[in-house]
């Protein structure tokens, strides 16, 4: 199961376990039992501080194995086998079960210890889905500290019967106590706010008492955290208030585009850009919504928590959002057939027809992807022509299951209540109406950018984009933008990462500019 190699850097990363860990084996005849089985013998096979045992039974789902921390009596589940993205989650319940301590602060730790049971937590991930894993390695963290928690992984392709009766047609998809929980990306953070009622409330009286910063960025992704680096740098106090370090690169899983480096993951360049951002002193504000901007002796920054963070200057890296249909049925089956992410939720329509909304080079790659997975993709382009590059639309062109049809209109998301069942567009060519049968809808139509919390404050564009200068100002003084959500033509990494760059060091020189009386007066 696990090729020499790999046993080899487990092997390091084992010799962290500093107490026994159980391996708990529910089994049946299938091929997926016999996987979990060799998976299980050879993580054993690693340390001897891991063993292998038979369940007792009580286990609803076969094949299965639950990780257990023998000393404390916690344990978390895997229903499947947890390879792919969900295999490093895996690892890391065996190293938390064994001892080895999370990277969490002692705070996080004991807000965990002290929630109150019991607290079942089911979370239906598929093994391609770059978004799972932080949830389930959230979760299992609660449940390896908490007695009073559970929590199970369930690969939705291996117990399909189940996604069906709870009709789950997105990922990943919590349940606690058997009612739905949450849906997509939630951090361990927003868990705890979620089971935590008075953990909000704590968190913005802690926000309230921060001192005002030289920088505040507001947005976590390349171009925040290129500005927060370069602030840093500077010797500047800078702070980072963001909804979700990252922003939309967490759900982006191939880039190619990135120079120096050939390929990677959104993830994975994520967990670098945050590890760069740590190195310097910079104070990182996660989980907050920005809700209001004004300028009085400082920039103040309004959050949805009811906190409010002050700041000599300011860089706005808020990006931008996958962009909605915005047609009837769109929101009520949002998650219930209708899509954003064809990695995450793709395979979850294995075997069905489904339509993609965009053709651009998102929407066919999306197409192509989807194509190996299910029974019929139809592309839905507004335009006469696609927009995509023309390698992609030949390989496109090449897959007999991918029908692409230009100059469409998508009106209608048609359901049954429960799930989507079709959707009805208008012909442009033609002016008729026409009905599509299939079971998901997969929207790849664009950007919009975040700034409606700024309208009315700060210049922005009839799309919403935020007007900048070739410094990076805004029509604020003090007030700097970067990234997907300014008037940048080109909405790439890069980019983002290059304009973040500049309007820090926009910033900085605007502070240094500062006459004496003023700077004095923005810092009483």
């Amino acid at each position: 199961m696990l090729d020499s190699k790999i046993k080899q850097q487990l092997t390091s990363h084992f010799s962290a376990i500093t107490q026994p860990v159980e391996l708990l084996l529910s089994l049946d005849d299938s091929v997926k039992a016999k996987e979990l089985q060799q998976l299980a013998d050879d993580l054993a096979s690693i340390n001897q501080q891991i063993s292998v045992q038979q369940a007792d039974g009580t286990s609803t789902r076969t094949p299965s194995m639950a990780v257990k921390n023998v000393a404390r009596g916690t344990q978390v589940g895997f229903a499947g086998v947890p390879m792919g993205h969900e295999f490093t989650s895996l690892i890391l319940a065996v190293l938390q079960a064994g001892g080895h301590p999370s990277k969490q602060t002692a705070e996080v730790i004991e807000q965990i210890r002290q929630l109150p049971g019991p607290l079942k937590f089911e979370t239906y991930i598929s093994l391609s889905c770059q978004n799972c894993p932080e949830v389930v390695q959230a979760l299992n963290l609660i449940a390896l500290e908490n007695p009073n928690v559970e929590h199970v992984m369930i690969d939705g392709a291996v117990f399909a019967d189940e996604v069906s009766q709870r009709n789950i047609m997105a990922v990943p998809s919590v349940y606690l106590n058997g009612e739905v929980f949450a849906q997509g990306r939630i951090s361990l953070k927003e868990i705890l706010n979620k089971v935590d009622t008075g953990a909000a409330k704590r968190e913005a009286e802690k926000i309230n008492q921060k001192d005002p910063y030289d920088v505040l960025v507001v947005g976590g992704g390349p171009a925040g955290a290129a500005a927060a680096i370069y602030a840093a740098r500077k010797g500047l106090r800078t702070g980072i208030v963001a909804e979700r370090f990252g922003g939309q690169v967490m759900d982006t899983v191939a880039i190619e585009n990135f120079i120096s480096v050939k390929a990677t993951e959104g993830p994975k360049l994520v967990a670098g850009l945050e590890e760069h951002v740590k190195d310097y002193n910079v104070d990182i504000i996660d989980q907050q919504r920005a809700s209001s901007i004004s300028r009085n002796d400082m920039i103040d920054i309004g959050l949805q928590s009811g906190a409010t963070v002050s700041s000599k200057s300011v860089v706005l890296a808020t990006g931008a959002r996958w962009r909605e249909m915005n047609v009837p049925g769109e929101k009520e089956y949002r998650g219930k057939g209708v899509a954003y992410c064809p990695h995450c939720d793709g395979p979850l329509f294995k075997g069905k027809k489904v339509a993609v909304i965009g053709g651009g080079n998102s929407g066919i790659e999306a197409a192509i992807d989807l194509a190996g997975i299910v029974e019929q993709v139809t592309v839905l382009e507004f335009d006469k022509t696609l927009r995509a590059d023309e390698v992609l639309q030949s390989k496109a062109r090449s897959m007999p299951n991918i029908q692409i049809i230009k100059q469409a209109q998508t009106t209608e998301v048609v359901g049954d209540g429960q799930k989507v069942t079709g959707l009805n567009y208008i012909d442009r060519a033609t002016g008729e109406q026409q009905h599509i049968e299939l079971a998901g809808i997969f929207v790849q139509i664009g950007l919009v950018p975040n700034s409606e919390w700024l309208d009315g404050d700060v210049d922005l564009t009839q799309r919403g984009e935020i007007i900048v200068n070739e410094r990076g100002e805004t029509s604020i003084p003090g007030v700097f933008a970067a990234g997907d959500v300014t008037t940048s033509p080109y909405k790439q990494i890069i980019i983002a990462m290059g304009s973040g760059a500049t309007a820090s060091l926009s910033a900085f020189d605007y502070l240094i500019r500062l006459a004496p009386e003023d700077s004095e007066q923005k810092a009483a």
